[in-house]
C-alpha cells in the first residue's frame, strides 16, 4: 500500500512537471523568423506574422531571387487559416524607377500597410547596396496614436 502510494506521488510529480513545461511553452511566441512554405522558379511564398518578420522575408526573398540575377516583387499577400500572414514573391527583372531615388535609410518613415512597409524596406536595400553594403537593419515602432514607423540603416557586415 505504502509502495503504491509513493509510486503515484512520482507519477503525480512528473505530470506536474510537464503540465508546467506546457504552460511555458504555449507562452512562448512560436516564430522568430518567416518560414518559407513554397519555391519555384520563379516564386517564392513565405508565412509571417510581423512586420519585423515581413522585412525578413523580404530579405530572403531577395536572395533567392539572387541566385537567378532576378529581383523579388511582390505578387499578393494573403491571410492563412492558422492566423499567419503569407507574402508571395515573384523573381523579375531588376526595375528600380529612375525617378524615385532610393530613400535614405537613416531616416524614419511612416507606413500603412505591408506593401508600403516593403516599399521602403527594398529602397533602402537598394540605398546601402549602392553604398557598399549588403544588408539593412531595421527598427519598427508603433505609436501611441496607431501609425507605424520604420528606421533603417546600412550594416557594415
Amino acid at each position: 500500500m505504502i509502495a503504491n502510494f509513493c509510486r503515484f506521488r512520482m507519477n503525480a510529480s512528473r505530470a506536474a512537471v510537464v503540465l508546467a513545461a506546457l504552460m511555458v511553452a504555449s507562452c512562448v511566441a512560436p516564430y522568430t523568423e518567416p518560414q518559407q512554405v513554397d519555391s519555384s522558379k520563379p516564386t517564392v511564398t513565405y508565412k509571417y506574422h510581423s512586420d519585423e518578420e515581413l522585412i525578413q522575408a523580404n530579405q530572403h526573398a531577395a536572395t533567392y531571387c539572387r541566385k537567378y540575377n532576378f529581383a523579388p516583387q511582390t505578387v499578393s499577400f494573403s491571410n492563412d487559416p492558422d492566423g499567419s500572414k503569407v507574402v508571395v514573391f515573384e523573381c523579375v527583372a531588376s526595375t528600380m524607377p529612375a525617378a524615385a531615388p532610393p530613400i535614405n535609410p537613416n531616416l524614419t518613415y511612416g507606413y500603412r500597410s505591408d506593401q508600403e512597409l516593403l516599399n521602403a524596406s527594398r529602397s533602402a536595400q537598394v540605398y546601402c547596396m549602392n553604398s557598399g553594403s549588403r544588408q539593412t537593419i531595421s527598427n519598427i515602432v508603433t505609436n501611441t496614436n496607431g501609425t507605424k514607423t520604420v528606421t533603417f540603416q546600412c550594416s557594415q557586415g
